[in-house]
């Protein structure tokens, strides 16, 4: 006849009790410390192993060695698993330092024809080398064991993230400066909204900039339209003609978003005063017109200040964008 278990008194505070809860009712905690965040709920309200089993589904004993490790050691802590001993690892910490110490340089300082690792190459490249760096564990080293001595590390060799160096030495005054003209937009928008009115064309902010280099490509043979059971799309030539590269420059208001835009062949300063004309042409005589622009050459050219010089006082005005260029 087995022999009575005797109930184990579980004391909860309320910061536990609110915590268990929580637990016991989410969907993306482990199944393991949801089903533990009930047991001592359940045995909390009723402290019976067997009540408590019979309702969850489970044995006694599992009720049982949950509750006594609750209680020995705190009710958070004893819904994780214990540390288990396993085998000793067989790659070395000094290997891993290694490994990721290469993984931080670029796979063309050695000779590669890659830029960049991949975890394939860098695998390779392990086994190749490391048992000469006094790394033996790495002999054998798979690619997937790369990939997770690199993910505890939180390193990512075979991708590139972007970022933007300071090299203007005047880059906080002048991020402030452009950040006041968004502002000011801002609140010029904020206040026709309040009035329900459109924006005042006393000024007119314009965010300009160009792209260069782009193909002009024309088709040798004309579209064919769609034709029903014969094919659903317009067909295309795959076939192209090259018509050399163009610059597009380009601004957009910020108050009331139309575009102002120019195709020409190059970007000098006789093609950036083109695109002021057009802008002279587009607003009211008595219009402020405000640029925010980088530092092209041609934006600061003599050229360009010449032309500006001889416009009335007021009628344009330039904000720069910090220099990211080498000086």
């Amino acid at each position: 006849m087995a022999a009575w278990l005797r109930a184990i008194e579980l004391s909860l505070g309320e910061t536990d009790v609110e915590k268990l809860r929580l637990i016991g009712q989410s969907r993306t905690e482990p199944a393991s410390r949801v089903e533990r965040a009930r047991i001592l709920l359940g045995y909390w309200k009723d402290p019976s192993f067997f009540a408590v089993a019979q309702a969850l589904g489970l044995h006694h004993q599992t009720v049982q060695r949950c509750v006594e490790r609750a209680v020995a050691e705190g009710p958070i802590r004893a819904l994780d698993d214990r540390p288990r001993p396993g085998r000793e690892p067989t790659i070395t910490v000094e290997a891993k330092a290694w490994l990721t110490s290469l993984a931080c340089r670029k796979a063309k300082d050695l000779g590669y024809p890659h830029e960049l690792w991949t975890t394939r190459l860098l695998a390779r490249h392990a086994r190749e080398h490391g048992p000469a760096e006094g790394h033996e564990c790495l002999a054998n080293l798979a690619q997937g064991t790369v990939c997770k001595i690199l993910d505890e590390e939180a390193v990512k060799p075979h991708k590139v993230r972007y970022y933007l160096e300071r090299r203007d030495p005047d880059f906080a005054e002048k991020m402030a400066e452009v950040l006041c003209v968004y502002r000011k937009v801002k609140l010029i928008k904020k206040a026709a909204a309040a009035a329900k009115q459109k924006p005042s064309d006393a000024v007119a902010v314009i965010s300009y900039d160009e792209k260069p280099g782009i193909q002009a490509i024309a088709t040798t043979a004309p579209d064919l339209p769609p034709e029903p059971g014969v094919h659903a799309t317009f067909a295309r030539d795959h076939e192209y003609k090259r018509h050399g590269t163009v610059t597009l420059l380009a601004g957009i208001d910020l108050l009331t978003g139309k575009l102002h835009a120019l195709v020409k062949d190059r970007h000098r300063s006789r093609e950036f005063i083109e695109f002021l004309k057009l802008l002279d042409v587009a607003y009211p005589a008595l219009t402020a017109i405000h640029l925010i622009l980088d530092n092209h050459s041609a934006h600061i050219s003599r050229e360009t200040r010449a032309w500006l010089a001889a416009q009335p006082t007021g009628r344009f005005e330039f904000t720069f964008t910090p220099d990211m260029a080498p000086g």
